[in-house]
């Protein structure tokens, strides 16, 4: 059974930091992209950044570039998103999904699999 399990999210004050967390499983990991969704309340879903777990290529939307990074975790199977420079509209929940192949993109319809979500609030 595919999982993927976000953590890491919680309050904090505009320009504030946090890691966010993905753990995967019940699939061939190196074999798949990641990436970071979010979507704040009558917002729709926006793709945030992305990782090619195959060669390590990232690619990231423009409203998160320079603050946002996302990498391959410590812990096996696990992918982080470092978020530095937080401003109130970064509030959301924020999803991990995992799409087959080694393309980075930022669209929801190409992603097979979602977690449930962690909530993120910015406060100013």
């Amino acid at each position: 059974e595919v999982q993927l399990v976000e953590s890491g999210g919680g309050s904090v004050q505009a320009g504030g930091s946090l890691r966010l967390s993905c753990a995967a499983s019940g699939f061939r990991f190196d074999d798949w992209t990641i990436a970071w969704f979010r979507q704040a309340p009558g917002k729709v879903r926006e793709g945030l950044a992305c990782i090619s777990n195959s060669d390590g290529t990232t690619n990231y939307a423009d409203p998160v570039k320079g603050r946002f990074t996302i990498s391959r975790g410590n812990a096996k199977n696990t992918v982080s998103l470092q978020m530095n420079s937080l401003k109130s509209e970064d509030t959301a929940v924020y999803y991990c999904a995992a799409s087959p192949g080694r393309f980075c993109l930022l669209h929801p319809d190409s992603m097979n699999y979602w977690g449930k979500g962690t909530l993120v609030t910015v406060s100013s």
